[in-house]
């Protein structure tokens, strides 16, 4: 059970460059903080910590299950609000259109 001086950090991940749509966009995740800094292994240089809390990543379907679950376990938490979607629409028949921009080059 985190510590008092723990804060976790619930927000609405954004998608990756790999989405186009909204699939996964929607669920909210609470991260903690990382409680202490990363140091260098010596023998294989990888980097590390002795704080397990940085690999908890827990996903909810809304702000509230996520706000109180943080209550129920009497945890710190902030809430970033997600920034708006903005879809630009796009239509495929735009690509052959009479007096376009750029030259169609395929």
């Amino acid at each position: 059970m985190p510590g008092p001086a723990q804060t976790a950090r619930i927000y609405m991940p954004p998608r990756n460059a790999m989405q186009s749509g909204r699939g996964r966009t929607q669920e909210w995740v609470l991260e903690f903080e990382p409680g202490e800094k990363q140091r260098l292994d010596p023998l294989m240089g990888w980097s590390g910590s002795g704080d397990t809390r940085g690999q908890v990543r827990l996903r909810f379907g809304t702000r509230e299950d996520a706000i109180a679950y943080a209550e129920a376990n009497g945890l710190r938490y902030e809430v970033e609000e997600p920034k708006p979607i903005r879809i630009k629409a796009k239509v495929y028949a735009d690509n052959f259109r009479f007096g376009r921009a750029e030259n169609w080059t395929h």
